[in-house]
């Protein structure tokens, strides 16, 4: 079945950085498109990024675009996430997950906290 297991997240000050990892087991990886959601306390799922299997095409949400890069190595089955400039209001869990921006969300990991705070 499809496992995706995400790590990188943690505590950073307003203005830092980190990347996000998933690796990605279970099915076929560098043929199917991938794409990062977050969940802010409270709040329902929000769209994050998304990029094609080959990698070529990606997209961002307007609330990350020029300070989010979606990544991906299909010889290590892995997706990634580097995250700079971040901003409180980008504190969230955030999750890997199978398929563009358009499809469902259920084939998703356990999601890593992101805390953006001074």
């Amino acid at each position: 079945q499809v496992q995706l297991v995400e790590s990188g997240g943690g505590l950073v000050q307003p203005g830092g950085s980190l990347r996000l990892s998933c690796a990605a087991s279970g099915f076929t990886f560098s043929t199917h498109w991938m794409k990062w959601v977050r969940q802010a306390p409270g709040m329902g799922f929000e769209w994050v990024s998304d990029i094609s299997w080959s990698g070529d095409l990606t997209s961002y949400a307007d609330s990350v675009k020029g300070r989010f890069t979606i990544s991906r190595d299909n010889a290590r089955n892995t997706l990634y996430l580097q995250m700079n400039s971040l901003k409180p209001e980008d504190t969230a869990v955030y999750y890997c997950v199978k398929g563009n921006r358009y499809s469902d969300y259920s084939d998703r990991g356990q999601g890593t906290q992101v805390t953006v705070s001074s």
